[in-house]
């Protein structure tokens, strides 16, 4: 359960990740404006598959976007915190262009699915994270 949650989340970090790194890139951006993007994004897509799901169960926009926000949010931060981390930290990758293999290669993702399971466990066995949004799926 705990790696399906984390996939949940990383499916939405990714798409707002990318498209972030995308956009500040192509619009050549400077490196923080670029990486706040991208953060922004990441929770927006991240809630938003979230929303999604709990609102086509038939629950109203309010009491959705709590559970989002419950289901998600720690487990976003982690993720954001590891892959702007890494891609930070690696030299070059801030300067990376698009067409550059170190731009793909600096987005960890896969190191904060492995990062950020573990997280979710934890939350999941205390009642909380997914599990609050578990109760919604039919």
């Amino acid at each position: 359960m705990a790696a399906q949650a984390t996939l949940h989340c990383l499916t939405g970090c990714a798409i707002g990740e990318i498209l972030g790194m995308v956009i500040g890139t192509a619009f050549g951006w400077g490196n923080m404006a670029t990486m706040v993007l991208a953060i922004v994004l990441a929770f927006f897509f991240g809630y938003s598959l979230t929303l999604r799901s709990v609102v086509k169960a038939g629950v109203d926009l309010r009491t959705a976007l709590r559970v989002a926000f419950a289901a998600d949010t720690l487990s976003i931060a982690v993720m954001e915190l590891i892959d702007n981390g890494v891609i930070a930290l690696w030299p070059g990758a801030m300067d990376a262009t698009l067409a550059d293999t170190l731009f793909w290669g600096a987005l960890s993702l896969a190191v904060a699915f492995v990062v950020t399971t573990p997280v979710n466990k934890w939350m999941i066995g205390r009642g909380k994270g997914h599990a609050v949004v578990h109760q919604y799926h039919r």
